[in-house]
C-alpha cells in the first residue's frame, strides 16, 4: 500500500489526475445508477466526494458491504464536480473495502452525537467533524508554538515529569511511589520516604518553571512544552487532572520584557491558526462559537491594555457592584472580574500587573512598595486570564524570606537559591495552559473536549 496523496492536497488538483486514495466513508448515499462516498483521511475538513458507476461488473456486490465508517481503497481519475459543496471528485474505476464497520454495531451514523455520549466513546470520536477540527487545530497551534519560538532563537527544554519541588506551593500533586501500599514502612510514626525510589517524596510536576529558569541561567531563552499534573479534586468543565503548559523563561529580562513577548506569542499563533485551519474555524464559527473568528480577529489587530492590579480593582468597584464575588484589595480576580475588564471596562485584552504578594508565588519579584510583586496575568475577552507570568525573584535574600513567609521547606530549594548565588540575573517567564488556549481558539466549552484523553477525577479510560 503506498498512498501518493493525502485528501487536503487532492482537493486542489487539477482534473485529469489518476490516483489511489485510501479512507474511511462519512457517508454513503445510493441512486439507481451511481453510488456516491464521502471520503475522509483526517488530513482536511472537506471530504472527497467519489462517484461510483454501480453497472460496472463487479462493484455492486463491494458497495452493499461498504457503510459508514468503513475504510476502502479507491483507484480513479479526478473530475470537476457539478455540485456546489466541491469543486473536483474521483470517478472511481477500483474500488477495494479494507475495513467493514457493521452499520448495526457502528456507534457513529449520520446524526448529531452529544458531546457526552462522545466521550464514553473516545476511540472513535476522532472521525468526527468536531473533533476532526479540534485535533487539527491543536497541531497547528503546537505547530505555532514552536515556530514561535523557534525563530526568536529560544532553546526547547525537556523538564522532569516527576519532580521533588512544588512549584506552586498548591500541594496538589499526584505523588509517585514504589512503597507497597498495603505495608507502607514507618519511621518514628511518619513515612519512611528513604525506602522509596527515588529517597525521598516525589510527585508528577505542576509546572516546568523552576528547571526552565536552570536552563535560562546558561541559554538565556527557553521554553517548555509538556504534559503537567494537578491533584485538583474538581469535576468541571475547566479542569483537568493532566494539562499541556508552555512556559518560556527569559534571562535579563524584566517584566516589560515579559509583556512584549507574551502579547507577541498570543497575537502570533492566533493568526496561524486562522491563516491555517480556516474551514476548521469556519466550522466553529457555524455551529460551536458564532462570531469567534472576529473575536480572534480582534485581539491579533488591538494593542493590549496594561492596567495595574490596584486601577483593576478600582475600575471593578466603580464599574458594578453586582458580582458574585466582591471585589477588594487583595482578593483574588475572579473570572467574572477578569471578563468585566476586557470586556466592558477595556473593551479589548487587558494586561493587569503588581498583585498583593500574598495572592502569587514566592518566585515572583517582591516590588518596592513590599506589598505587591510584579506578576502578570494577560486577559481576554470570553475567557479572562490566558497567560499567567512574572519577572522572578533574583535577589538571594529576599527570595530566601519570600520561602519562609509561605512556609515553605528552604532545604528543598537549594539549587533554585544557588541560580541567585551564583550569577544571579534578572528574568521574567510566563505559562499558559494549552487545552485552555484551545477552548478559546475554538469556542468548545468542556475542556474535556479539546485534549485527545482526557484525565479527570473518576476517569483514566482509553
Amino acid at each position: 500500500m503506498k498512498r501518493t496523496h493525502r485528501i487536503t492536497t487532492i482537493l486542489s488538483m487539477s482534473p485529469g489526475e489518476r490516483l489511489t486514495v485510501y479512507g474511511w466513508v462519512r457517508t454513503k448515499r445510493d441512486s439507481k445508477n451511481v453510488c456516491f462516498l464521502e471520503l475522509s483521511d483526517g488530513s482536511s475538513f472537506r471530504n472527497l466526494q467519489v462517484i461510483i458507476d454501480k453497472a460496472e461488473e463487479g462493484k455492486s456486490s463491494v458497495i452493499d458491504s461498504i457503510t459508514t465508517g468503513a475504510s476502502v481503497e479507491v483507484t480513479g481519475t479526478l473530475a470537476a464536480s457539478p455540485g456546489k459543496n466541491q469543486s473536483i471528485e474521483l470517478q472511481a474505476d477500483t474500488l477495494k473495502l479494507i475495513g467493514e464497520a457493521p452499520v448495526d454495531t457502528y456507534p457513529l451514523q449520520k446524526k448529531r452525537h452529544s458531546f457526552e455520549f462522545l466521550r464514553e466513546i473516545a476511540h472513535l470520536r476522532p472521525r468526527t467533524n468536531t473533533f476532526g477540527a479540534v485535533t487539527r487545530v491543536r497541531n497547528q497551534l503546537s505547530w505555532a508554538v514552536h515556530r514561535f519560538f523557534q525563530e526568536r532563537g529560544f532553546i526547547y527544554v525537556h523538564t522532569p515529569l516527576i519532580s521533588t519541588s512544588d512549584c506552586e506551593g498548591a500541594g496538589e500533586m499526584f505523588q509517585v511511589t514504589t512503597l507497597p501500599l498495603e505495608n507502607v514502612p514507618l519511621k518514628e510514626g511518619q513515612i519512611d520516604y528513604s525506602q522509596d525510589f527515588f529517597g525521598k517524596r516525589a510527585s508528577l510536576t505542576v509546572s516546568g518553571q523552576l528547571e526552565a529558569e536552570i536552563y535560562a541561567s546558561a541559554f538565556s531563552d527557553v521554553y517548555t512544552f509538556g504534559p503537567t499534573f494537578r491533584a485538583e479534586n474538581s469535576n468541571t468543565t475547566r479542569h483537568l487532572a493532566e494539562f499541556w503548559m508552555i512556559e518560556p523563561e527569559m534571562a535579563f529580562c524584566d517584566l516589560v520584557g515579559n509583556m512584549e513577548l507574551a502579547e507577541a506569542f498570543l497575537k502570533n499563533i492566533l493568526s496561524s491558526v486562522l491563516e491555517h485551519c480556516s474551514e476548521d474555524m469556519k466550522f466553529f464559527n457555524q455551529w460551536v462559537e458564532k462570531g469567534i473568528i472576529d473575536s480572534l480577529e480582534k485581539v491579533i489587530d488591538t494593542p493590549f491594555t496594561h492596567m495595574s492590579y490596584t486601577e483593576a480593582v478600582q475600575a471593578l468597584k466603580t464599574g458594578k457592584t453586582n458580582f458574585e464575588f466582591p471585589v477588594e484589595w487583595g482578593s483574588d480576580l475572579q473570572s467574572e472580574h477578569e471578563r468585566f475588564l476586557t470586556e466592558t471596562v477595556c473593551k479589548g485584552p487587558v494586561i493587569v500587573t503588581d498583585y498583593p504578594k500574598e495572592i502569587k508565588a514566592f518566585y515572583m519579584k517582591l516590588n518596592d512598595d513590599g506589598k505587591s510583586v510584579a506578576a502578570m496575568d494577560v486577559l481576554v475577552p470570553r475567557l479572562g486570564e490566558i497567560i499567567g507570568g512574572s519577572e522572578r525573584e533574583s535577589r538571594l535574600s529576599v527570595l530566601e524570606q519570600r520561602i519562609h513567609d509561605t512556609g515553605l521547606n528552604p532545604e528543598e530549594y537549594w539549587w533554585y537559591l544557588d541560580l541567585r548565588r551564583f550569577g544571579t540575573v534578572p528574568h521574567s517567564g510566563f505559562g499558559l495552559g494549552f487545552e485552555r488556549l484551545i477552548q478559546y481558539v475554538t469556542g468548545m466549552q468542556n475542556i474535556r473536549d479539546v485534549i485527545p484523553f482526557p484525565r479527570t477525577v473518576g476517569n483514566a479510560a482509553f
